[in-house]
């Protein structure tokens, strides 16, 4: 027996208390009556018999109540092997199947493992499989039948997802509230280091929760990754495509790779790369002379080491020609339309083509073949036309609005549909002039503004925004930039011209980020995707088409959902690397790319006294507190320290109670005796 705060048995000291306490008890005796005193001589009488201890058994229990009392404090414990006083517990049998355990033999070796800890299913105790990565799978209902554990562990197969502990330890805490049982847990994994969360808080286990753990990696390998590529989703000029590949080391010597750039499975282009001793080297292809359609490419190297499956890294690239965009202005205020489009094709690498036409020669275009709709300083627009649009925008269309002199005539804003209050005039002298203000820079367009900062405004129409988002308001509180959804798609009104005249809007470094994301979010494109990680969520249909079958087809080229799921699942969960097809309700069709998380690249180990703390915070004692001690990574459950501090405090109360009583019954008998010996002598 040992004790965890041994400073408490000073204690002890006090039981003198008792002792002290009944020796120093008075003498009393009842007087009576004398003649005279005078001829008796004055001496202290001296008594052994009234030092004498008496009530035996209060004192006996006072000593008791402290000492008690002292060792209670000191928290005295035994070891013994956990669940040694009998009873059922459930044996968890967990294999680590998350993407680094693809490395050389890993998996194999922690399935070995698991099966082999099979061995420790007792006759009443339960056993359980679980698979274990970003998410925890329960492979089997708690059994006793130690072949059906063994075949669901030789089940499990290589996953591509990122292993988190932290939901390991949380799905454990709910197993043990649920089972009512005390959990043996044998977990077979990597230990790798990126899989611990932030905070050590997450790991904690539930008490009575007897944590073994089996690592298959003895030492971190080194290991090479293609940990990132930065593409074009859509490619519209090939000579203009730009490729950069990141290719990381982790725990590597200095060494040159070669880098290839693979389309459709072929290889178009190498090259090599020195990668510094655990660093990263960066390498650029600067064309990519793909079909028409979606294309699978690929970034390789000849790494050599045994983790090969991050060797590659997926992208997926559309080649398609440039988006329409429709640009309608009045007649004479063509400038606009210069500023406009210098700023579109100048930023998006050729992904639109502006095509101008003035209010007169508008005629009935075929909306639905524009990306985006632009009205630039439009006065004279017919109510027809101005229908058109609003069906357009309603089907999922988008219409950019440009106010101008021109506009400011009319008495709502078109298509906008929200009445025009007047016109804002200022001058160029100093500080008559307006700026921007209250920019919300998560509103795509003006991400990469630096909020307008120096932008002089001269004149501007100032509209009621009504039910409206205003994302910038002028330094006058007058709307400068605001968004409206109708129906399926949106209206974006810029409350002055494009022209450098009422504005010097177009002279700032500003203008065309502003261009350039404000036609990506009215086209779609900021919303599009084409690389995601493993286990990222996909986004299947919208409120238009909640009914409308989608098509998913897995990397494997098979059907990845059922008909039921076809026609209402809101998302769809993307499990494996490699190349998923989507067919979306409009007709849309879309490609994209999956990789592994490149944390699962780095296999540095988690520190053993780390593991160490970990499994001790299962190992919760009666009083809430963590037994400490390094325990071993392998190996069968070993002893443990379990505390005495509940039956010292149970003991103590009992004593106390029966010492409450006898003090009582010796108190009163003497009280009564007194009581009667006063009666006698009176």
């Amino acid at each position: 027996m040992g004790f965890l705060a041994p400073w408490f048995l000073a204690g002890l000291a006090a039981v003198g208390l008792p002792l002290w306490i009944h020796m120093l008890r008075q003498h009393k005796t009842v007087p009576k009556p004398f003649s005279s005193l005078m001829f008796f001589e004055r001496r202290t009488q001296s008594s052994v018999k009234h030092r004498r201890l008496q009530y035996f058994l209060l004192l006996a229990l006072r000593i008791a109540l402290i000492a008690l009392l002292a060792l209670a404090f000191a928290n005295p414990y035994i070891n013994r092997a956990p669940f040694a006083a009998g009873g059922s517990k459930l044996l968890i049998l967990a294999v680590d199947h998350s993407f680094s355990m693809r490395e050389g033999d890993h998996l194999a070796r922690a399935k070995q493992l698991a099966s082999d800890a099979v061995s420790h299913l007792r006759p009443g105790d339960y056993g359980q499989v679980m698979a274990v990565a970003a998410e925890v799978q329960v492979l089997t209902q708690p059994t006793t039948d130690p072949a059906a554990l063994k075949a669901a562990i030789a089940s499990i197969q290589a996953g591509d997802g990122r292993s988190s502990y932290a939901e390991f330890s949380r799905f454990l805490r709910t197993t043990s509230e649920q089972a009512k049982m005390p959990l043996e847990v044998h977990f077979a994994s990597d230990m790798q280091a990126s899989s611990m969360p932030p905070g050590f808080a997450d790991l904690r286990l539930a008490s009575g929760t007897n944590l073994v753990l089996h690592s298959v990696a003895n030492s971190a390998e080194p290991n090479w990754a293609v940990e990132n590529v930065t593409a074009p989703r859509s490619l519209y000029d090939p000579k203009k495509a730009r490729i950069q590949a990141t290719i990381a080391g982790y725990g590597t010597p200095a060494a040159r790779r070669q880098v290839s750039l693979l389309l459709n499975g072929k290889t178009v282009a190498s090259k090599t790369v020195d990668v510094p001793a655990s660093g990263r080297a960066s390498v650029e292809f600067l064309s990519l002379d793909a079909p028409y359609g979606f294309n699978r490419c690929e970034i390789r190297i000849d790494s050599g080491d045994r983790l090969k499956e991050d060797d590659r890294f997926y992208f997926a690239v559309e080649r398609s020609d440039p988006r329409k965009v429709l640009f309608v202005y009045e007649p004479q205020r063509d400038k606009g339309l210069v500023y406009y489009r210098s700023a579109l094709e100048a930023a998006s690498e050729g992904a639109f083509q502006v095509e101008p036409v003035t209010v007169d020669q508008l005629g009935n275009p075929v909306w639905t073949k524009y990306a985006f709709v632009v009205l630039s300083d439009v006065g004279n627009i017919s109510s027809s036309i101005e229908d058109s649009l609003k069906k357009y925008v309603a089907g999922g269309g988008a219409v950019l609005v440009a106010l101008g002199p021109s506009s400011a005539v009319r008495t709502r804003v078109p298509v906008f549909d929200e009445p025009i209050v007047g016109t804002q005039y200022a001058g160029r002298e100093a500080d008559r002039f307006e700026t921007a203000t209250d920019v919300d820079t998560s509103y795509p367009a003006l991400a990469h503004t630096n909020q307008l900062a120096g932008v002089k405004f001269l004149q501007t129409i100032r509209v009621n925004p009504g039910k409206a988002r205003v994302v910038a308001r002028l330094t006058d509180n007058t709307p400068l930039l605001m968004e409206k959804q109708i129906g399926e798609g949106r209206v974006v009104v810029f409350a002055s011209p494009f022209d450098n005249v009422a504005n010097d809007f177009p002279l700032h470094a500003s203008f065309v980020p502003f261009v350039e994301q404000g036609a990506d979010s009215l086209s779609g494109l900021e919303d599009r995707s084409t690389n995601f990680l493993v286990d990222s969520y996909v986004d299947l249909r919208t409120a238009k088409n909640q009914s409308t079958a989608v098509e998913v087809l897995d990397p494997d080229g098979k059907r990845a959902l059922s008909l039921k799921d076809a026609t209402t699942a809101q998302n769809f969960r993307l499990t494996r690397e490699g190349f998923y097809e989507f067919r979306r309700a409009n007709g849309r069709q879309e490609m994209v790319a999956v990789h592994a998380d490149r944390r699962e690249s780095d296999l540095a180990l988690v520190p053993p006294e780390t593991l160490a703390l970990w499994r001790g915070t299962g190992m919760s004692n009666a009083s809430g507190e963590t037994a400490g001690g390094i325990l071993p990574v392998n190996g069968a459950p070993e002893k443990r320290p379990s505390s005495l501090w509940r039956y010292f405090v149970i003991l103590l109360l009992l004593v106390a109670v029966v010492e409450s009583l006898v003090a009582d019954r010796y108190l009163g008998v003497a009280r009564e005796n007194e009581r009667g010996t006063e009666r006698q002598a009176a």
